[in-house]
């Protein structure tokens, strides 16, 4: 009897067999539709089988195994099922998340000739020359000749990216493929132009969520065939089929999003990692600011440390300067210090930008006469002032409403916008300045890839002289004429519950400062604060993440936080906090029962709380966490409880997952 056990983009942790009296262990890798409850489904074959564990009567014959392309390779099958083991995801949804959606849909693309994406020009572009720590950081990557984790720990403007494209010449001139993660899709225009400028004639394939499906197709067949050279992405980027690869490259390796939060929860730079060893090829992490994680496996020699000290764009990196506002009042959140820089850059017709991570015109509404606030009716958050659109919006759930032009509770019209949001500061600015031209760019007005390149344009064009700007202008941007930076509004990061939040500010106000003075114009960073002596901002000033990092590591030790343990969340939603919590509680005498059958003293199962923002999407929220001095400990019980959880009663309405070495709380 020819079996084939089929994975199948369903949330339960199993295979399904069928019968396949044609197949053979030589279609283990390609799609195939198969007859599913009243319908069909596309799924991937895993493995060839004589037998089964179901009734022969019981199993369905395949409808048909598609053959119209590549099987999927071992190594991809690999990956994928080392994913679904570490994140205790069902390997069926691993396989079709990492798929793209045409080929999940058991179709393909429709041929096209070829256009601008392989280049046609010969002429050898014009190599930057290379500062003593970039030649001796290209050459050690070059030198590895097997599996090795490279560090590039590199102050903004280093030239981390140069560094990059030097490895990835010796990569192709070898006949191997590279591969190159960046974290946010803003950031890969740029970057693959300057991929493209330096490799004109190498196929490059760009990987991101804004590409569309018959293109992230065509890329996913190229790179499985071989042809593609240079595969550039987000965080999807790693599932990409590479049969010669030869280097992995993650760009600011330590931003959050390259851990998923919804689906299929994965760290693509950990996975990144994982590939690079199944590979026996180096991975460099690079970064100004290296995750906690990442820069202690560096420290305990885990990974290679390469070092970038000097700015290779400027001859000294911006002046750091903290403002104390203990005693200022601000004007609209402005010091004078911050406006009077500001002044003398626009006499000198230079650029200023004004960070501020928070958009929309304020976080609130409220009556001062009976304490009403604008209230999301779906989350445990406030809805946010957009003041231009006359509108109050979610920025959790996108639930929006017009602002009210009297209060609902005591019909008091005389209701005020508390706090300061991009839009707020944009028109303080405006008001302060008229002769100025100013810019916002956040995810409001940059609410389109064309919109985003148009800003872009704008700025390095010069036609803009302040810019107010989220974290969308935090990083991989140069811009020549911007010489300052004002950070404000940030103190709130250092008291926050989250265990993470000053790494995470300190990250955001090192990247954003780098982005002043890239040029030979000299840069200054202010950053308006109500504790100047705080160690962070202290260590912002003489530009030393190494001792930020050590001194977070300590207290992260003592506390018996990651990375000195590992972490999972169990996480519980449903219309009633009751059942989220008992489903919980049941789950973890579920996880106590099976600790005392394998013996297991490395583990602490904690008792189930709300979230932090207890209500999302009108559903209720709770959690549960489990922690082990042993990483190894950790991922057996998990490998455990995660089939009794899916077996455990709960009501209909009830959801969970687990999230597997987890950013948020």
């Amino acid at each position: 009897m020819s079996i084939v056990r089929i994975a199948l983009d369903l949330p339960l942790p199993r295979l399904f067999d069928y019968l396949a009296p044609e197949a053979s262990a030589e279609d283990i890798g390609y799609r195939v539709s198969v007859p599913f409850g009243r319908g069909t489904r596309i799924g991937i074959i895993i493995d060839w089988l004589t037998t089964s564990d179901q009734p022969a009567d019981k199993l369905k014959p395949v409808a048909v195994i598609l053959r119209d392309m590549p099987r999927l390779p071992d190594h991809w099958l690999a990956l994928c099922e080392f994913c679904a083991r570490y994140y205790q995801a069902p390997l069926g949804e691993v396989t079709a998340f990492a798929l793209p959606p045409l080929l999940r849909q058991g179709k393909l693309p429709k041929a096209k000739k070829a256009s601008a994406a392989l280049g046609t020009s010969t002429a050898e572009p014009t190599l930057p020359p290379l500062l003593a720590a970039q030649q001796t950081a290209v050459a050690e990557i070059i030198r590895a000749d097997s599996f090795q984790t490279f560090l590039l720990h590199g102050v903004t403007g280093s030239g981390k990216t140069e560094v990059y494209l030097r490895a990835i010449e010796a990569v192709l001139a070898q006949g191997g493929q590279a591969l190159m993660l960046v974290p946010e899709i803003a950031l890969t225009p740029q970057l693959e132009g300057r991929v493209r400028a330096r490799f004109p004639q190498a196929r490059i394939v760009i990987a991101n969520s804004s590409v569309s499906d018959a293109a992230r197709a065509r890329g996913f067949l190229a790179a499985l065939d071989g042809t593609a050279e240079i595969v550039l992405g987000t965080r999807l980027a790693v599932f990409t089929p590479l049969p010669r690869l030869r280097l992995i490259l993650v760009d600011e390796e330590h931003d959050a999003s390259f851990k998923q939060q919804d689906g299929v929860r994965y760290s693509a730079r950990d996975l990144a990692i994982w590939r690079a060893h199944q590979c026996n090829c180096p991975i460099v992490l690079g970064s100004a600011t290296p995750s906690l994680e990442t820069f202690y496996h560096a420290t305990v020699s885990r990974y290679r440390l390469l070092e970038l000290p000097e700015r290779a764009v400027a001859e000294a990196p911006p002046v750091v300067r903290t403002v104390d506002t203990r005693r200022e009042k601000l004007q609209e959140g402005l010091s004078a210090a911050l406006i009077s820089a500001i002044t003398l850059r626009l006499e000198r017709g230079e650029q200023s930008l004004v960070f501020l991570n928070r958009r929309g015109y304020a976080p609130v509404l409220a009556c001062a006469a009976c304490g009403w606030i604008s209230r999301c009716l779906h989350c445990a958050a406030n809805m946010v002032v957009h003041l231009a659109d006359k509108r109050l919006r979610c920025h959790h759930c996108g639930g929006e409403r017009a602002i009210p032009h009297a209060c609902p509770d005591c019909g008091n019209i005389d209701l005020q916008p508390f706090g300061r949001g991009t839009q707020r500061v944009e028109a303080a600015l405006i008001e302060r300045f008229p002769q100025a031209r100013v810019l916002r760019v956040d995810r409001d007005s940059a609410n389109s890839p064309k919109k985003w390149q148009a800003l872009l344009t704008s700025i390095h064009a010069g036609e803009v002289d302040i810019l107010i700007g989220t974290q969308m202008l935090a990083k991989g941007h140069d811009f020549p004429k911007l010489t300052l930076v004002g950070a404000i509004s940030a103190d709130a990061a250092l008291f926050a519950a989250d265990f993470r939040a000053p790494e995470r500010l300190f990250a955001q106000l090192m990247q954003v400062g780098g982005r002043s003075g890239r040029a030979d114009l000299p840069g200054e960073v202010l950053i308006q604060t109500e504790y100047p002596t705080h160690p962070l901002y202290q260590a912002l000033i003489d530009h030393d993440y190494a001792r930020f990092a050590k001194s977070q590591l300590d207290d992260r030790r003592t506390a018996g936080f990651p990375p000195f343990t590992f972490q999972a969340l169990l996480r519980a939603e449903s219309p009633a906090i009751e059942d989220a919590v008992a489903f919980l509680a049941h789950a973890r005498t579920l996880g106590e029962h099976i600790a005392t059958t394998i013996d297991e003293n490395h583990l602490t199962l904690y008792d189930p709380v709300p979230m932090r923002m207890q209500r999302l999407m009108a559903l209720e929220r709770a959690q549960l966490l489990v922690e082990s001095t042993n990483r190894p400990a950790l991922q057996h019980f998990l490998s455990l409880w995660h089939l009794d959880l899916h077996g455990a009663k709960r009501p209909r309405t009830l959801r969970w997952h687990l999230d597997v070495d987890p950013l948020e709380f």
